[in-house]
């Protein structure tokens, strides 16, 4: 991983205007109050084994473990927010905001700080989706607040 390169994206992130639309982007997706970007994206599984899975899970944890104690020097100790309640209550058809309604179906946690611009929060979380499909490391920059 270049953290170099994921430093650079994330303040970017912070720094960059919300779209009044949802919409794709070079590294991932924006809409209204939210961008998300792939700071790091793994191979497919469609051929690989159960233990190359593993190994990749357990260096995308370690690449956000990492990257988090570099934006723990600069913005504090993370929170660690759990995403799987909020899964739980849109399957219930709770009406949840972007980006965390989406988030909360592959991505368990993320490690969450308030945000250097006033009235963001930055999160990072891996995403872990089905089991033939990449890992990401996310960077997730939102002005609405966690549910």
């Amino acid at each position: 991983m270049d953290i170099a390169k994921c430093l650079t994206v994330i303040e970017s992130l912070c720094a960059r205007e919300f779209p009044t639309a949802h919409g794709s982007t070079e590294r991932g997706e924006s809409g209204p109050g939210f961008h998300i970007a792939a700071l790091r994206t793994s191979g497919d599984f469609w051929d690989g084994d159960a233990a190359d899975r593993e190994d990749a899970a357990a260096q995308y944890e370690a690449d956000r473990d990492g990257l988090t104690e570099l934006l723990t020097g600069r913005w504090g100790p993370p929170q660690c927010f759990s995403l799987r309640g909020v899964f739980l209550r849109t399957l219930e058809g709770e009406e949840i905001d972007e980006p965390w309604a989406g988030l909360s179906e592959h991505v368990p946690d993320v490690h969450l700080w308030q945000a250097p611009v006033p009235g963001r929060w930055f999160a990072l979380g891996v995403s872990q989706g089905y089991e033939e499909l990449p890992f990401q490391l996310l960077g997730i920059v939102t002005e609405i607040d966690p549910p």
